[in-house]
């Protein structure tokens, strides 16, 4: 091989490294997709670490990779700050939830609202879960203490099942909130059909992370899964207030 021909493979070599060192997000997609090519991936950007790449999934999941892809992680990142530990993939985390979650349309919820809310909390819920029903029972003392309350459909056995049909009448009805009412003290609701967000609701919840309800997702993108007493609940929900730590 001539000396030109040599000078002009190691140029195309040195091109090729220097591209992908130089766009670590092509870099870093490529090798994410090679593992699964159905991967979401969101966006890609450098992390506070230096030499660590953050990969946000679809519904907020945090990767961190190098910049060519070839490591990966899963995990919590944290910083050491004025001698604590920040959590940086959960803030990160909560900020993508709160981001899609504050942005479902009021009109898509079954909401119980006082008239001057301080904060609110968005419930995955299913109408025949033991806690979801206890918790409902408490949602004007919520109320009372500032706390808006703002549904979701989650039915725990899937799209196919009963509660799938009882959450789908209760977003169909004429009466939304009376006919979560009568569903969470388990009175009967008439059947209606009607173009909902039940399913889109449910597929939202499980890209988040949601598997049991009631699942309780505070302003700041925060989840608390599980039943919380109301006046616990609310002292959370009014500290979390729509900022994140």
């Amino acid at each position: 091989m001539s000396l030109t021909r040599i000078s002009v493979a190691l140029a195309l070599v040195l091109g090729s490294s220097f591209s992908l060192a130089a766009d670590p997000d092509q870099a870093i997609r490529q090798s994410l997709t090679s593992l699964d090519a159905s991967l979401p991936i969101e966006a890609i950007a450098e992390s506070p670490m230096p030499g660590i790449y953050q990969v946000q999934l679809k519904g907020g999941r945090q990767l961190y990779t190098s910049a060519d892809g070839q490591f990966l992680m899963q995990g919590y990142l944290f910083q050491v700050k004025d001698g604590k530990a920040v959590n940086l993939t959960e803030i990160e985390e909560s900020r993508a939830v709160a981001k899609q979650i504050n942005a479902i349309p009021a009109k898509e919820m079954v909401v119980f609202a006082p008239k001057a809310p301080k904060t609110h909390i968005t419930v995955f819920t299913d109408t025949d879960c033991g806690y979801c029903q206890k918790l409902h029972s408490e949602v004007p003392e919520l109320n009372r203490l500032g706390v808006e309350v703002r549904y979701v459909a989650f039915p725990r056995q899937g799209l196919s099942s009963p509660a799938a049909q009882e959450l789908v009448n209760v977003w169909c009805a004429k009466d939304q909130q009376e006919a979560m009412n009568r569903a969470k003290t388990r009175q009967s609701v008439a059947e209606a059909q009607c173009d909902n967000p039940v399913a889109k609701q449910y597929e939202l919840g499980q890209m988040i992370g949601v598997n049991g309800t009631p699942a309780i997702v505070l302003a700041n993108g925060k989840m608390i899964p599980g039943y919380q007493p109301a006046p616990q609940l609310a002292k959370i929900a009014l500290e979390s207030n729509g900022a994140v730590d």
